[in-house]
């Protein structure tokens, strides 16, 4: 399910990097992922381009804001969302024609985006080469986060390996067949004793050459290339810091 044109309520639907120059943070990318971009749109925001399709957002940081990927999931209403969470950190609003959004804090202080969709649905390409693949919840207290998630948007956790739990959306159908989790996956968290926060994984065609590229391009490498499931994976930083992880597509 590489295109995707629309997320039922409940599912991770859109990635996005707010950093101080966004013009050297397209370039970045664009060497890294060959990102096109459209744009700008309000707010000096692109959309990041794979194949003509929508993968992912990089817009100009508002002042205080450090920069960084964020996650947002789909909902039927941000408004509703937001008025239910116990701590707002951006309150609803429109970002026309697009959608509407809000950004929430859970328990342990992980800030997470809703998105409430009018033009724009979500990623147009998931779960393949230069695309957004998942997304995960570093945090302290697991427990506490997955009754937070399943109050906020249906999840249910189920551990999966030592430290590491699977958020599961029952009744959704995403991912790809032949994955090595249940395709109901929307999200994976991991138990860590850093600060609580989300991170952005992105499937490459080899995760030792992105690395490798990184530094080149003016980021850096926070985790060298490692075994993982299903493949290799690093952890990278761009220019301006904002930390994700490449996963070497499956089959590649």
């Amino acid at each position: 399910m590489s295109e995707r044109d629309s997320y039922p309520a409940g599912v991770p639907c859109w990635v996005d990097n707010l950093v101080p120059d966004p013009a050297k943070a397209m370039d970045f990318y664009r060497e890294l992922f060959g990102w096109g971009f459209d744009g700008p749109g309000p707010g000096e925001y692109y959309v990041a381009k794979v194949r003509r399709r929508d993968v992912a957002g990089v817009g100009q940081a508002p002042p205080g804001v450090s920069p960084g990927w964020n996650t947002y999931v789909s909902v039927a209403s941000a408004d509703d969302t937001a008025q239910a969470a116990d701590r707002v950190i951006v309150e609803p609003f429109d970002a026309s024609p697009a959608g509407r959004l809000a950004a929430v804090a859970d328990p342990g202080g992980a800030v997470i985006g809703v998105w409430e969709p009018a033009e724009r649905q979500g990623c147009q390409r998931v779960n393949e080469a230069a695309a957004y693949a998942m997304s995960a919840l570093h945090t302290a207290d697991a427990d506490a986060a997955a009754r937070f998630y399943h109050d906020a948007f249906g999840w249910e956790s189920e551990p999966f390996a030592p430290g590491i739990s699977l958020f599961r959306l029952p009744g959704y159908v995403g991912g790809e067949p032949a994955q090595p989790v249940p395709r109901d996956v929307v999200a994976v968290m991991a138990e860590d004793e850093g600060p609580d926060r989300w991170s952005v994984d992105f499937w490459v065609t080899d995760a030792d050459a992105s690395a490798a590229r990184a530094p080149e391009l003016g980021g850096s490498v926070v985790v060298p290339p490692f075994d993982s499931i299903p493949t290799r994976q690093a952890v990278l930083a761009d220019p301006f810091g904002a930390v994700f992880s490449v996963t070497t597509a499956p089959g590649k």
